[in-house]
């Protein structure tokens, strides 16, 4: 087993290696709202979410509400390791967590047996994070939630590449998400045995006024890895 990994919806992961477990972006309890408010966006999950096993690290890509959602990690006790981009740190320093890693693209730290090299991600505005995780046994992963690739990434093999597989799309803005437009891409980048497809996904309703205008584009072409699309706290052995 080189790990497992569960599916939370949205954009959350339970990453299971062999000797710790870290999640990503996680959205368990509470609602999913935008600024300005809830008329403009908003996601309600069907049901919290449990998870009934230890969790050693938080991960998180971006300092948006749906990958630092509030409510959701005020559950977490305040000294756990946190990996983050800027954007996120200052949310998780004003409530009261004591051990955060602050990463921009290119740098790298170590937790545990893990390391986790930080990639260049979306714009939304300022540049957030991706992620290649690797333990000690060369097991690895790379995510980035938006559909956005660092280029200026060296080719090399991962086992699996956690990825939005869907474009969304808003009228003049064009697409925000561009799953479909990176999946050649991340192919050709790291070869990796499976795609798994995230940020599109899940048990929860939305509603407001920009989801009036969202959009789905789906990605059209034969694939030589495996796809895998998993329903919420459904899991994989990669």
């Amino acid at each position: 087993m080189a790990f497992e990994a569960t599916y939370l919806g949205s954009n959350g992961w339970f990453i299971k290696f062999k000797k710790n477990n870290l999640i990503i972006d996680p959205w368990l309890k509470g609602d999913l709202i935008f600024p300005p408010g809830k008329w403009f966006f908003k996601g309600s999950l069907e049901q919290e979410i449990s998870i009934d096993k230890e969790i050693d690290i938080i991960l998180l890509t971006q300092g948006l509400p749906d990958h630092c959602h509030i409510p959701t990690l005020e559950m977490f006790r305040k000294d756990i390791p946190i990996i983050c981009p800027r954007s996120a740190s200052r949310i998780l320093e004003k409530i009261g967590f004591s051990t955060i890693k602050t990463l921009k693209p290119t740098e790298k730290t170590y937790q545990f047996n893990l390391s986790f090299e930080a990639t260049a991600g979306a714009p939304v505005p300022q540049i957030e994070n991706g992620y290649i995780v690797r333990d000690d046994e060369d097991n690895s992963f790379y995510i980035e939630p938006h559909g956005y690739l660092d280029e200026n990434l060296d080719n090399q093999y991962l086992d699996a590449v956690i990825t939005p597989t869907k474009n969304l799309e808003l009228p003049l803005v064009g697409s925000f998400v561009k799953g479909a437009d990176v999946i050649p891409k991340l192919i050709k980048k790291f070869n990796p045995k499976f795609i798994l497809s995230s940020t599109v996904g899940g048990d929860a309703k939305y509603s407001g006024f920009l989801n009036n205008f969202i959009s789905v584009e789906e990605y059209k072409e034969e694939l030589n890895c495996n796809l895998i699309d998993l329903e919420s706290m459904q899991s994989i052995m990669i």
